[in-house]
C-alpha cells in the first residue's frame, strides 16, 4: 500500500469555517479519484491517500491537478519511535542518493508532544544517522537540493520528493460563475484561475452556423473538458447566434459590430445564469488587447449583463496567459485554426472608445428581445468531463 501526504496550504488560515472547506476538498477528491479505490483520511492540517501500488500513477495524476493544496509528497509510514524515523530517514537518503542528489537538511514537525525527542532532536539524530550512513550525501541547511521532512502526529511519516500543489481554494468553496468560452487562449485561462479561487464553473458558447463551423463547437467542448481536469465537470451551454449577428450586420453601423455583439452576449449569458442560478460571469477579457477591451468598451459590453463581470486576466499581459494556457494543457488546442464568431464578424476599423448612451441607444435600435428569448430556448446542453480528455 502507497501512502501521499497532502499539505492543505491556504486552507489552514481559514478559522472556524475551515472544516468546511476541507469538506468540500475530500469531496473533489473523491469525484478526481474514481476508480482507484484509493482511501482517504485527514487528520490535524494533513490529508492522506492510501492506494495500491498499481494506481500510484492515476493517483499521482489526480494530485497534480488537484486545486487546494500546497503540495504532496511519497510518504513512508514508520513505528513512532527515534530509532525508526531515522531508519526510514535512512532509506528515504539511499533513495535520493540514488536518483543523483547531492546535498540534503531534515525538517521535522512534532505534533504529537509524547514524542520522546522534539523537532530540534529529530533534525539532529536523523542527520547524524543519515550523514553516517550515506556519506555521498552533505548536509546543506541554506540550499539543499532535497529536503527529508518528518512528521510526529498519530503515526511518524517520512518523506523526501515533495511536489508543488496547486495552491487556491478547493473548487466550489466560492459560489458559481458563468465562463464566456469561446475557442481562443484567453478564457480557458480565465476559467481556470477562478477554479483556482474556488469557484465551480459552468460555461457558455456562441455558435453561428453555418458562419462558424462545427469543429469550432467540438474545439470548445473539448477546452471545457481540458478545464475540467482541474474545475471539475463543467455544464456547456452552446447558444446559436446566427439570428442575432445578422441583425447587428443588418441594422448598426459596421465599426459599432463588435460592441454590440459582445453587449448581446452578455445580455445572453446575464439571463441564462439568473436562470441557472449562478453568481457571476467570467470573462478572459485583458485591458486593451484587443479594440472590444478598452476601458470605455468594457463599460459598454458590460452595462447588459446585470450580474458582476469578473476578469481575471485585466492586468494580464499575452505571454502570461499563454505560458498559463500551456501549464495547464490548453493551449495547443486555443490555437487550432476554427475561428469563433467574434472574429469572423469583426470589422476593419471598429470604434476604439464607446460611449456608453450612444452604446445602449444602437442596441436598443436592434430590437433583440424576442431573439434572444429563441436563442436560449434552443440552447444545447452538454456536459464536459474529464474522463473525455
Amino acid at each position: 500500500m502507497t501512502t501521499y501526504l497532502l499539505k492543505l496550504g491556504e486552507l489552514t488560515l481559514k478559522g472556524g469555517n475551515r472544516s468546511e472547506f476541507e469538506q468540500i476538498l475530500k469531496r473533489n477528491l473523491v469525484t478526481m479519484l474514481k476508480g482507484s479505490q484509493a482511501v482517504i483520511n485527514c487528520t490535524q492540517g494533513r490529508f492522506f491517500v492510501h492506494c495500491e501500488e498499481a494506481k500510484e500513477a492515476q493517483v499521482e495524476s489526480v494530485l497534480d491537478r488537484l486545486i487546494g493544496i500546497a503540495g504532496w509528497a511519497k510518504a513512508r509510514i514508520c513505528e513512532k519511535t527515534p530509532e525508526s524515523v531515522i531508519a526510514a530517514c535512512i532509506t528515504e537518503a539511499r533513495e535520493l542518493a540514488r536518483s543523483g542528489v547531492k546535498t540534503f537538511k531534515i525538517e521535522a514537525r512534532r505534533a504529537d508532544k509524547s514524542f520522546p525527542l522534539d523537532s530540534y532532536g529529530i533534525m539532529r539524530a536523523a542527520g547524524d544517522g543519515v550523514c553516517e550512513a550515506v556519506p555521498e550525501l552533505q548536509v546543506d541547511v541554506q540550499q539543499p537540493d532535497q529536503v527529508i521532512s518528518v512528521e510526529i502526529r498519530e503515526r511518524a511519516y517520512v518523506y523526501g520528493l515533495s511536489h508543488r500543489g496547486r495552491r487556491g481554494l478547493p473548487v466550489g468553496s466560492a459560489g458559481r460563475g458563468l465562463l464566456l468560452l469561446s475557442g481562443g487562449i484567453d478564457s480557458p485561462v480565465a476559467g481556470y484561475l477562478m477554479a483556482n479561487r474556488g469557484m465551480r464553473l459552468e460555461a457558455i458558447y456562441f455558435h453561428a452556423y453555418p458562419y462558424t463551423s462545427e469543429e469550432a463547437q467540438k474545439k470548445v467542448h473539448h477546452l471545457a473538458s481540458i478545464l475540467s481536469r482541474y474545475a471539475l465537470p463543467i455544464r456547456l451551454h452552446t447558444i446559436p447566434f446566427t439570428k442575432i449577428q445578422v441583425r447587428i450586420k443588418e441594422r448598426a453601423p459596421d465599426q459599432w459590430s463588435t460592441v454590440l455583439l459582445r453587449m448581446a452576449m452578455m445580455d445572453a449569458s446575464g439571463r441564462l445564469a439568473r436562470r441557472n442560478k449562478i453568481h457571476c460571469l467570467i470573462t478572459g477579457e485583458s485591458l486593451s488587447q484587443v479594440a472590444s477591451q478598452t476601458v470605455e468598451n468594457i463599460q459598454c459590453t458590460e452595462s447588459t449583463a446585470g450580474l458582476p463581470v469578473l476578469r481575471p486576466l485585466i492586468g494580464t499581459d499575452k505571454e502570461e496567459t499563454i505560458r498559463l494556457a500551456r501549464e495547464i494543457g490548453t493551449y495547443e488546442t486555443s490555437i487550432l485554426p476554427y475561428e469563433d464568431c467574434c472574429v469572423l464578424f469583426s470589422p476593419a476599423h471598429p470604434v476604439l472608445h464607446g460611449n456608453l448612451q450612444e452604446a445602449r441607444e444602437w442596441y436598443a435600435q436592434l430590437e433583440l428581445e424576442e431573439l434572444l428569448q429563441e436563442a436560449l430556448h434552443n440552447e444545447v446542453l452538454e456536459k464536459c468531463s474529464a474522463d473525455e480528455y
